[in-house]
């Protein structure tokens, strides 16, 4: 019997992604370093510091960790900035009802996401006090496909990986998830990959999912 649901967040609760894709863009254009869609996806479930070493892998300056982690933070502060457009209106009703529908089976629900402005994210979408349990990137040293966050949401709702479901969009989101002995659920380019072992087209669908497992 699954008894915790655990989700990513961008691209899951929410989708960042443009805002994502706009930041780097930014920074690369700034720095004269060719960046465009496709490797952006890339960079998804990446932590910060590696989707920075892929954005600089046409650069042809060699950067120092002193000077990365400025970039890094630059990144962040333009990421953050454009942020400020979400509202409770960036979540889908979709994805409200499935919490609710949870929550009132007694189902726990938490976060696991790579990213360090979860917090600030769930605030803005007025989900900060929705989630059971929170892991996210400010508490963990390895990310996806490492599976330490999920490993922690699960440890912080006192339960075994076999006893949760995880729900990723990103390839490396689901590789961590079996890596770690969850079920896996993938949505979006998650849903495609072959590694996924339960896809679904809407959050909702996890639903039906449990109601098997």
């Amino acid at each position: 019997m699954i008894k915790a649901v655990i989700f990513d967040l961008d691209g899951v609760i929410c989708s960042t992604d443009k805002y994502h894709y706009q930041a780097w863009k930014q920074l690369a254009d700034e720095l004269g370093v060719f960046f465009n869609k496709e490797i952006n996806n890339r960079l998804k479930g990446v932590s910060r510091m590696e989707s920075l070493d892929i954005l600089l892998e046409k650069s042809e300056k060699k950067y120092s960790l002193e000077e990365k982690q400025e970039l890094a933070k630059k990144k962040n502060d333009i990421y953050r900035n454009l942020l400020k457009n979400m509202d409770v209106n960036s979540v889908s009703s979709d994805v409200l009802k499935t919490l609710y529908i949870l929550k009132r089976k007694g189902i726990k629900v938490a976060i696991g996401s790579s990213s360090k402005n979860t917090m600030y994210i769930l605030e803005r979408i007025g989900l900060d006090n929705c989630f059971d349990a929170i892991a996210d990137g400010t508490q963990i040293t390895k990310s996806k496909p490492d599976p330490e966050v999920f490993l922690l949401a699960a440890k912080k709702l006192n339960f075994e990986p076999n006893d949760c479901v995880v729900v990723e969009d990103a390839k490396t989101g689901i590789d961590a998830a079996n890596s770690g002995r969850f079920v896996s659920i993938g949505i979006n380019d998650a849903a495609d990959y072959c590694e996924t072992k339960y896809r679904i087209k809407k959050v909702s669908d996890i639903l039906n999912i449990i109601n098997e497992l």
